[in-house]
C-alpha cells in the first residue's frame, strides 16, 4: 500500500445548515461542489487538495469522550497566528490560545456547532 496523502476529514453533524454556516460563514471555508448524495451535508476546501466533508443529519449525542477533549480533532495550518487570533475575536468566537506547544508550533483550538474542536496552528 502506497499512501500518498490526506483526502478529506469527514465530520457528522446534529445540524447540517448550522454547520454549513459555521464553516462557511464564519471560518470563512470556500465551498466545493458536492455530488448529489440523498443526506444533507456540504463539503469545503481545507487548502491544497484537502477537503472538509460535513454529513448530516445526525440523530445522535456525541460522546463525551468527543466533547470533552481535544484529543480528537483536526488540524490546519494558517499563515498568521495574530491575524487568525483577530479574525476569530472578529467573529466573536470562543477559544483557547495561541499558546506554543514545546517544537514552537504556536496553536489555538475551538469547536463547532456541534462541539468537535479544530486546531488551527502555525
Amino acid at each position: 500500500m502506497n499512501i500518498l496523502e490526506l483526502d478529506h476529514v469527514a465530520l457528522y453533524v446534529a445540524d447540517a445548515e448550522q454547520s454549513i454556516q459555521f464553516y462557511r460563514d464564519v471560518l470563512e471555508l470556500e465551498p466545493l461542489p458536492r455530488p448529489a448524495f440523498d443526506f444533507p451535508g456540504a463539503w469545503f476546501s481545507l487548502g491544497g487538495n484537502k477537503q472538509l466533508h460535513l454529513l448530516g443529519n445526525r440523530a445522535e449525542p456525541l460522546e463525551e469522550t468527543v466533547l470533552g477533549s481535544r484529543k480528537n480533532h483536526f488540524a490546519v495550518k494558517v499563515a498568521d497566528i495574530e491575524e487568525t487570533e483577530a479574525f476569530l475575536r472578529s467573529k466573536g468566537l470562543t477559544f483557547r490560545g495561541p499558546k506554543a506547544r514545546p517544537d514552537g508550533i504556536r496553536q489555538i483550538f475551538l469547536q463547532d456547532p456541534d462541539g468537535y474542536w479544530l486546531e488551527l496552528n502555525e
